[in-house]
């Protein structure tokens, strides 16, 4: 079993910045990916950010430029800094993680950490 904890949520003002964490623990044999979802109220949960056990990375179109998601290892840890937010970046932030033993990957989210942007 996995689990994966998220920190880092709150309210902040437009232009703000918070940093998520996600540290992940339990039977982890190999993680493929790593990152970052998020639901506002009335939508559908979407990607917001991707990393690979390479390093590779992937971002949605409305946050590029100004999201950077980064990945500690040893820690089993991912990041999400997010700069210059918009209230539109209003939402529950899940964190998700692909991996397995060999031959099979499983797909683990987060327990979701509220993120606020707002005057």
């Amino acid at each position: 079993q996995v689990q994966l904890v998220e920190s880092g949520g709150g309210l902040v003002q437009p232009g703000g910045s918070l940093r998520l964490s996600c540290a992940a623990s339990g039977s982890i044999f190999s993680i493929n990916r790593m990152g970052w979802y998020r639901q506002a109220p009335g939508k559908q949960r979407e990607l917001v950010a991707i990393i690979t056990s390479d390093g590779s990375t992937n971002y949605a179109d409305s946050v590029k430029g100004r999201f950077t998601i980064s990945r500690d290892n040893a820690k089993n840890t991912v990041y999400l800094q997010m700069n210059t937010l918009k209230p539109e970046d209003t939402a529950v932030y899940y964190c998700y993680l692909l991996g397995g033993p060999p031959g099979v990957l499983f797909r683990y989210w987060g327990q979701g950490t509220q993120v606020t942007v707002s005057s």
